[in-house]
């Protein structure tokens, strides 16, 4: 019904040869022109299979050519393209299999071996090389226009992480990708010359959308990595002359402690961008310290994942803040009562635009609790100061009350981690009978190191008021995390409860 919302086709007519995507590891480069015939010939596949517009297609797959293959595919025929998970449990599989009941599943032959029980749940393509769409496939098949999808259609659903329940998945429709990609484009000054490194998995909406996708709508390069070394990501965003990049601070924590980033210097680099989880101020002066412009985003699968717009030189200014909202998305922080919040108060992060998603799938009472009014509640709390510039304080779950007192997590955790021998660290509310909640830290220490837990209650009482101060602190190897690379708070109070019987 409207072929304008193929984008990737009007790029490929517009700019054939241009550089799309470099796939380091195949020795690889694919021009828009490549890319869009790639999707087509997938497209017509879909169709020789019986696959028809609002069907599913799912893929297994580390960063790979076949990415773009069934995305692009999916914007030509009105098919939903669901990116699987590969961390997931067999149990969580098993569920976003049978709750998504895809028509096709692409397979790459890394998870080919353990993913045998896969087959049952559809028909398998299996995905052996860059090469692997059938030669055979009818090359006079058209797509009628009955498979063309509208703005309002879906186009792809990402399964959320699924911590503290089963994985949802919302449902993103043609509107939704392409206005965060448009929004990105216009609040990030994005340009046809931009390349950027995308090393965060691409079933996950960081990889896929916050800057993949906006790139490649603008018509640059991105160049796309199966797996995340830091030392080979600084080696690629040099050699390939990146312009802007997204890590998570994980990812950053490794960075900035190689001798590799020690020595390097990115001529190319425009800015380096924070995104799924508040960033430790540490990691922005490790930056700083080299005079790289450095800044942080706030997003999540259900909108964009791009809201925010900071300018660098204002990011140096106001650390740990994500900025205003993008030119056109909307943000409004709210109390428990509905009312919105003063100047500095806390309250909860609600969005609206048309880069939200539609609805969660099979799942109405999750939309219904989310979606509410036109706006999207985050469960985010944060507070905006007085020039407008937000802070994301931390997840509305995760506030502790201990005996009246609110304690927001994320402030104990960024004075933690501002400790030189402190490698992780995660702040959690556990039940107490005196204070209805009590303050416990979890710490992982940098190898070689040991630290009291009186000396670190020291060491808060330096910044913390004394009801922030954690009661308790537990020395862990290494912090557990979920399946998109967050520390996984549930399972540290899990850990804390086995421990406390």
């Amino acid at each position: 019904m409207k072929r304008e919302l193929d984008w990737i086709g009007n790029r490929a007519r517009l700019f054939p040869d241009d550089a799309a995507i470099v796939s380091p590891e195949e020795q690889a480069v694919y021009s828009f022109s490549e890319l869009n015939d790639r999707a087509e010939k997938l497209a017509r596949f879909f169709l020789e299979k019986g696959i028809q517009k609002g069907d599913r297609v799912a893929l297994l797959a580390p960063n790979h050519i076949s990415y773009f293959d069934f995305l692009f595919a999916s914007m030509k025929t009105g098919t939903i393209f669901v990116p699987l998970n590969w961390r997931l449990s067999r149990d969580d599989m098993s569920y976003v299999l049978k709750d998504a009941k895809p028509s096709i599943i692409g397979i790459h032959d890394q998870f080919q071996n353990d993913s045998s029980w896969i087959s049952k749940y559809s028909e398998v393509l299996f995905i052996s090389n860059h090469e692997y769409i059938p030669a055979d496939t009818n090359s006079d098949l058209n797509i009628s226009e009955q498979h063309l999808p509208a703005e309002s259609d879906p186009l792809a659903m990402i399964y959320t992480g699924g911590t503290t329940g089963k994985p949802k998945g919302a449902v993103l429709t043609h509107r939704s990708i392409l206005w965060n990609a448009i929004n990105t484009i216009i609040s990030w000054d994005l340009a046809r010359e931009d390349t950027t490194l995308t090393s965060l998995p691409m079933f996950h909406t960081g990889g896929l959308n916050a800057l993949t996708l906006p790139v490649l709508l603008a018509g640059g390069k991105v160049v796309i990595n199966s797996y995340f070394d830091p030392e080979k990501a600084l080696e690629d965003l040099i050699k390939y002359k990146c312009s802007i990049v997204l890590f998570v601070p994980t990812m950053y924590h490794m960075i900035i402690q190689t001798e590799a980033f020690q020595k390097a210097e990115f001529p190319h680099m425009k800015v380096f961008l924070s995104g799924g989880a508040p960033c430790p101020l540490h990691v922005y002066d490790a930056f700083d310290e080299k005079g790289l412009k450095f800044k942080e985003g706030y997003g999540l699968t259900e909108a964009g994942p791009n809201n925010f717009y900071i300018d660098p030189d204002e990011a140096r200014r106001k650390k740990g803040s994500v900025g205003k909202a993008m030119m056109f998305n909307e943000i409004k922080i709210v109390k428990e009562n509905g009312e919105e919040a003063a100047i500095n108060e806390v309250g909860e992060l609600c969005l609206r635009g048309n880069h939200a998603f539609e609805c969660y799938w099979n799942n109405e009472e999750a939309t219904r609790d989310t979606l509410r009014n036109g706006w999207l509640y985050t469960g985010d709390l944060a507070r905006k100061d007085e020039e407008g510039f937000v802070y994301i304080v931390g997840r509305k779950k995760e506030m502790i009350i201990t005996g009246g007192e609110n304690v927001y997590p994320l402030e104990i955790e960024h004075w933690l981690l501002s400790h030189e021998w402190i490698n992780e660290a995660a702040v959690v509310g556990l039940p107490d009978e005196k204070w209805g909640e009590q303050v416990t830290a979890f710490v992982s220490l940098v190898d070689g190191v040991q630290l009291s837990e009186q000396e670190l209650k020291d060491y808060c009482r330096k910044k913390l008021s004394r009801y922030k101060i954690p009661k308790k602190f537990y020395f862990m190897d290494e912090l557990p995390k979920t399946h998109v690379g967050k520390i996984n708070k549930k399972a540290l109070i899990d850990h804390y409860s086995e421990h406390s019987l």
